[in-house]
């Protein structure tokens, strides 16, 4: 008699150098030190993850299949074949939460279509963590991933995102980390002045630096003052001001009621 499938575990993982236990919960690493069969973007540095992480088995015999970047969506079924033969599968991210700015979408898809259980585990995303801490709205948000690299091509693209934030919509984006100086300075020198800026650097570690703040004092700190970006992950998120509605004679003239006695 064919047994109960297993179920596909989204497992999180680290954001940067920190302790295991001081991110991922206690429930997260025990199916992760539990579980034995792996999918991840990069094999090797799965292999050091769960090395991170103290995997009682000899990481050697753990089975860590490498589906790379965009993965082959002739090969989902090869990969989830553990799971539909009863044995859990797990998803690693290369860095926070598996499928969220990272691939595995197309394969976590598929298993809905075989059955299976999707398990999501707790764990960071640098994404909503920068959120969390840039002081902009939470209640509409948008990320748009990485901007284009030609400059004039970027610079049209920061006002669109202006436009598109107008204080409603919190835009969140990402470089790649040798580039974030020079996006930073792109931003700087186009965005409006009253637009503000939040950049979150190395979330979760030690050196986790958040700053969020108008473009126009943004330019005025000095430069020991910023968050260092160079070769370090970082979010940036972004909210344009919200156009103000031209005065009304009551606020000219005089103080408009309130309605209240």
């Amino acid at each position: 008699m064919k047994g109960a499938p297993g179920a596909l575990i989204l497992l999180p993982t680290l954001l940067g150098e920190s302790a295991a236990e001081r991110v991922l919960p206690a429930e997260t690493l025990a199916l992760a030190r539990t579980t034995t069969v792996f999918l991840a973007e990069n094999a090797k540095n799965a292999r050091a993850f769960l090395k991170a992480i103290s995997h009682p088995q000899p990481i050697a015999s753990l089975t860590v299949n490498e589906i790379g970047h965009a993965p082959d969506p002739r090969r989902f079924d090869e990969w989830l074949m553990p799971a539909i033969e009863g044995h859990d599968v797990a998803l690693l991210a290369e860095a926070g939460c598996p499928a969220v700015a990272d691939p595995g979408a197309g394969l976590v898809a598929r298993a809905h279509q075989l059955g299976l259980r999707v398990r999501p585990l707790v764990g960071p995303s640098s994404i909503l963590l920068a959120l969390m801490a840039a002081g902009m709205s939470g209640q509409r948000f948008r990320f748009v991933g990485y901007l284009p690299q030609d400059r004039s091509d970027l610079v049209a693209a920061i006002g669109e995102l202006e436009r598109a934030s107008r204080g409603e919509e919190t835009q969140l984006f990402i470089e790649t980390p040798y580039r974030n100086e020079r996006l930073l300075q792109v931003l700087l020198d186009c965005a409006r002045p009253d637009t503000r800026l939040a950049v979150a650097v190395d979330l979760t570690t030690d050196t986790e630096r958040v700053l969020s703040l108008p473009v126009s004092d943004w330019k005025t700190l000095p430069a020991q003052s910023r968050p260092i970006l160079e070769r370090r992950p970082a979010v940036f998120a972004l909210m344009a001001a919200a156009v103000q509605p031209p005065a009304s004679f009551s606020s000219r003239g005089r103080a408009p009621r309130s309605g209240r006695q």
